[in-house]
Parts: structure tokens; sequence; C-alpha cells
């Protein structure tokens, strides 16, 4: 078992980024507004998603580069571009997670309920591994964090299913309210993850192969199945834990970071017995906390790679200017937009769902232009998988700025 898991990477540092709020937060209010009904957004985002994550792990593999150096090939505005969408983006997300990890650290360790004071803790202790422990420390971090989420989210789920009394509807249906569009829209847009995260994954697997020349192409796409399965799975268990628990019980979510915490632990241990509080709690930590991490370090390293890239200079170390700078950036956020932790979750949920459809077209026309050895262009299926993808992020994305405008 060390073994196999001294093999696997990036696919699980993938799990971590992803496995946060879209499957905490947004997965267990699907669950907690409309029961089961919402399963069919969660597969089939993860179905339609699926090729342009894994065309990361198979470019950077085949060619030896990251999909940021291809992004340059393909010419130097989709670069821009990148650059430019991250840039808007990276901030908002940061806080989005930290300030719910904050929350959670409250409600676990106590010490103070100030979600500030968390916030400020949790982002120095994050800093303060990757710019010690670097890609090392992080990767091997990564994976007793998510053996310890997955062990803990099962034991809940068994735990909400021997005691929940509900009886289990699986009929789908697709809400017609625009607050039931809006949610649809924020929900898949980070389920399982945002596509700019594919970029991540390239760096990552690059990282992987400096530390084991044995990482390859082929054990690099059976390393992200892995962590692509593992945020599916999890998904449904937390989509499933919001229904068990959650599903008419006439309780709102609390905008507020401690708050909300606070209910999140306190609606199940009401449920499933005080016993369970750990177990819940150390559930949901572990699930921030692991993507308060890996984006406190991606969006710096994709950042760091793509300032290379513009400015000519592959030599030059831009990682640590980023990183501090999103650290305080992040912090500088929190300070004013603390009481909307739902809006900012939304907000950049949505921001990350209308502009998939860029990362979605650009990732495949990389993965089967010249740049790409032949051997590892996509099979016939992922072209076709590729194109119903593009189809329906394309769609959705113009249904919701239909429905708004």
């Amino acid at each position: 078992m060390i073994k196999f898991l001294k093999k696997l990477g990036p696919g699980l540092l993938f799990a971590g980024a992803a496995i946060g709020v879209s499957h905490l937060v947004q997965s267990t209010r699907a669950g907690a507004d409309y029961g089961f009904s919402l399963l069919w957004a969660l597969l089939l985002a993860h179905l339609f998603k699926y090729p342009f994550f894994q065309y990361a792990p198979r470019y950077a593999m085949a060619t030896g580069e990251s999909l940021l150096d291809g992004y340059k090939k393909l010419g130097k505005g989709v670069l821009y571009a990148y650059f430019l969408l991250n840039l808007t983006t990276m901030f908002t997300i940061q806080t989005a997670v930290t300030i719910v990890t904050a929350g959670l650290a409250s409600n676990l360790f106590g010490i103070t309920a100030n979600p500030i004071t968390w916030s400020v803790i949790v982002t120095i202790c994050c800093l303060l591994i990757l710019l010690i422990g670097k890609y090392k420390l992080l990767d091997n971090l990564m994976k007793i964090i998510i053996c310890t989420l997955t062990l803990c989210t099962v034991v809940a789920i068994l735990m909400a299913f021997s005691s929940s009394e509900k009886s289990i509807n699986l009929t789908q249906t697709f809400p017609t309210d625009i607050g039931g569009i809006a949610f649809i829209i924020a929900f898949m847009g980070w389920m399982p993850a945002p596509l700019d995260i594919s970029v991540w994954h390239s760096l990552w697997a690059l990282e992987k192969k400096k530390g084991q020349k044995s990482y390859k192409t082929k054990r690099a796409i059976t390393d992200f199945n892995i962590g692509y399965l593992s945020t599916i799975i999890l998904g449904v268990f937390f989509l499933s834990l919001g229904a068990l628990v959650m599903y008419q019980s006439n309780e709102d979510f609390n905008n507020g970071a401690t708050q909300f915490a606070f209910q999140f632990i306190n609606m199940y241990t009401e449920t499933l017995g005080s016993n369970t509080y750990y177990v819940i709690a150390i559930a949901a930590f572990t699930a921030m906390f692991s993507t308060t991490l890996t984006t406190l370090d991606a969006s710096p390293r994709a950042m760091a790679a793509c300032t290379s890239l513009i400015l000519k200079k592959k030599n030059r170390n831009y990682y640590p200017y980023w990183i501090i700078s999103l650290a305080i950036g992040t912090i500088c956020i929190l300070f004013f937009l603390l009481s909307e932790m739902k809006l900012l979750i939304d907000i950049a949920t949505i921001l990350s769902f209308i502009t998939a459809p860029f990362y979605a077209i650009i990732n495949y026309k990389l993965v089967t232009s010249k740049h790409m050895p032949n051997k590892w262009k996509p099979s016939t299926c992922m072209h076709i998988l590729s194109w119903m993808g593009i189809l329906f992020l394309i769609g959705f994305t113009l249904w919701y700025l239909a429905t708004i405008l």
C-alpha cells in the first residue's frame, strides 16, 4: 500500500485541490436543498470535464513541457488571456477557500472564534509548508490528508445511512426558478474543479517527473484517473450527507464563515450523535485545508511559469513573489468581505464556469495539434467526448448569460 501511494502524486494533488468548496459546501448545499435530485449535475459535470483535465498530464508527460508552454505555441494571445483570467480569479478563489477553512479550524481547535485570526494562521501555515518543504513535502502531506479525509467521510456516510429514517428518492429534477438555475451554474462551475486546474496539474506532473524518473505518460494518466475517481466518489458522499441529514430540515446556511462551520458540524452531530463530532469536523477541515494548501501553491506556480514565458526569462524564479502576493492579497480581501462568504463562493464558482469553454477549447486544440506526439493524441472516443464537453460547456454558459441578462 505504501509503495502504491509513493507512485501517486499529481493525481492526489488534483483531488486535494478539487475536494474543497465544490464538495464540502456546494455538494452539501445541493443535497440539503434538493435531496438526491441534482445527482445528475454532479455526474454530468465530471463526465464532460474529464477529457480537458486528463489532457494536462497527457500533454506534460508526452512533451516534457507544461500546458503553459503549449499555450504559447498556440499564440501569445492565448498565454496573455490565461495570465489575465488567472489574475482575475486567483485572489477570489483563495479567499473563498481560506475563509471556509478558517471557520472549520475555529470550531475544531477553538483558541479563538475570530475567522480573520484563523485565516492568517492557516495562510501562514500553508505558506511555510510550501516555502520550506516545497513540492516534495506537499506531495507527501497530501497523501496523508486525502487518506484521512476519505476515511472520515466513509465513516460519516455509513453513520448517516444507518441512522437516517428518510426514504431515498433518486428522482432527478431540473430547477426552473432563477435561484435554482444560479445554484446549478455555481454547483457545476467548481464540480469537480475549475478547468484552469488543468494547468496546475501539468506543472505538478513535471515536478513529480523530476523526483521520479519512472513517472511517465501512462502512469501519469493512471495517477490522474485515481484522483479523478476519488473526487466523484467523495462528491456523491457529501451530496448524500446533505440529503440524508439536512434535506427538508428548513435550515438555511449562514453566510458567515464561523457560523457556517458551526452550523455545518452541529447539524450532523444533532442527527448522528455528539460522538460523531470529531469525525465530521476532521473530514470537513481536511477537505478544506487540502484545497487551501494546493491552491496557494498552484496559482503562484502557474503565474510564475507564465511570467517567465512572457518575459522570456525561464531561469528566473518568480514563485516566491507570487505566493507572498497571493497570501497578502487574500488576507486583505478577508477584512472587507468576511460576512459575505456565500456570495464570495458563488462569484468564484460562476466565474470558473463561464471561463470553462476557453480552457476546454485550448486544451483540446493543443493535444490535437502538431505539438503533440501522435502516439499520445486522443482516441476517437476522447475526441467525441471532448466535442460533447465543449458543446455542453458553451451551451450552459450561453444559457446562464441569457438567463441573468
